[in-house]
C-alpha cells in the first residue's frame, strides 16, 4: 500500500505545496504537513489511533532537511548567531526527546486538540503580522536553557520547527528580526532530529503499523515530501520577492483557521 502511486501522488503534491508556501510566506512546514498527511493517511485506512503521530514524526524528519538547506542560506548572510544557538541546543534537544514520549503517551485526539491551538495561535499571528517589541537581552545560561527545553518540548508535540517560539523569545531579547529568523532556522535540525528519533524509539513494536514504518516515522511519506518540498522551496522564495505577500498571509491565515477547526471537529 505505502507504494501507490495514488499515495506517492498526493504525498508529492502536498511537498510542493509545503515548500512553495514555506518560501512565499515563510511558515513552517509542520502547520500543513500534520493536517494533510493525517487526512491522507487517514483516508487509506492506517489505525486512527497512530494517523497524528505518525504525521508529527513524519514532519519532524523532513524538517531534518529543509532546515540544512535554510540554514546555509541565512549563514552566507552571516544571519546565524552560534553562541546562541550553542545555549539553546541542549535544551531543545531535551526538551523535544520528552516531547516525543509525551505526545506518544497522549491519545491522538488530545495531541490533534494541541495541534489545533498550535495551528489558531500562528494563524492569528499571521494575521495579525504582529511583531514583538525588541525589549531586553538573553537570560543567563540557565535561564536559556529552560527556554530551550520548552521550545523543544511544544516543537515535538505539534511536528514544527520551533521558529513559533524561538523568534518571538529572541525577538524580545533585542535580537535582530533576520538573526532570530536565521539562528532560528540553525535550531531547527536538533529540534527536528531528536523529536524524529524519540517518535522512532517510541513506536517500536507496536502492532498493526503501515508498511514502510520505522516506529511512528512514516518513511514513504519522508521521502517523497522532502523531495518535492526541497525543490519548490525556492520557487517560492524568488516569487516573494516580486510581490506583496502581505495580503496573501491573511488569506492563509484564514486556511489555518479551517484547519484547526478540521482538528477539534474531527
Amino acid at each position: 500500500m505505502f507504494l501507490e502511486p495514488r499515495l506517492i501522488l498526493e504525498l508529492a503534491l502536498l511537498g510542493m505545496a509545503t515548500g512553495f508556501l514555506a518560501g512565499l510566506l515563510g511558515i513552517g512546514g509542520g502547520m500543513l504537513m500534520v493536517p494533510f498527511i493525517t487526512f491522507i493517511l487517514t483516508s487509506k485506512g492506517f489505525p486512527p489511533e497512530y494517523t497524528v503521530k505518525m504525521a508529527v514524526a513524519t514532519s519532524l524528519a523532513t524538517i531534518c532537511f529543509t532546515s540544512l538547506s535554510s540554514v546555509r542560506a541565512h549563514q552566507r548572510r552571516g544571519a546565524v548567531l552560534w553562541p546562541i544557538v550553542r545555549v539553546l541546543a541542549p535544551g531543545i534537544v531535551l526538551g523535544s526527546l520528552l516531547g516525543a514520549q509525551l505526545a506518544v503517551a497522549l491519545p491522538g485526539k488530545v495531541l490533534g486538540v494541541l495541534f489545533a491551538i498550535f495551528v489558531a495561535f500562528s494563524a492569528t499571528q499571521m494575521f495579525l503580522n504582529r511583531k514583538p517589541q525588541p525589549s531586553r537581552t538573553l537570560p543567563g545560561r540557565l535561564a536559556t536553557f529552560g527556554v530551550g527545553g520548552l521550545i523543544g518540548l511544544l516543537s515535538s508535540l505539534v511536528g514544527a520547527g520551533g521558529a513559533f517560539v524561538s523568534v518571538p523569545f529572541m525577538t524580545w531579547c533585542n535580537v535582530k528580526i533576520h538573526d532570530a529568523v536565521g539562528t532560528s532556522a540553525a535550531l531547527g535540525f536538533p529540534i527536528a532530529l531528536a523529536g524524529t528519533l524519540g517518535y522512532i524509539w517510541a513506536g517500536q513494536g507496536l502492532p498493526q503499523m503501515p508498511p514502510g514504518s520505522v516506529g511512528y516515522l512514516y518513511l514513504p511519506g519522508l521521502v517523497v515530501v522532502s523531495l518535492a518540498s526541497m525543490a519548490m522551496a525556492p520557487v517560492g522564495a524568488r516569487t516573494a520577492h516580486r510581490m506583496d505577500i502581505q495580503p496573501l498571509k491573511k488569506v492563509f491565515a484564514l486556511v489555518l483557521y479551517a484547519l484547526a477547526a478540521y482538528f477539534l471537529l474531527r
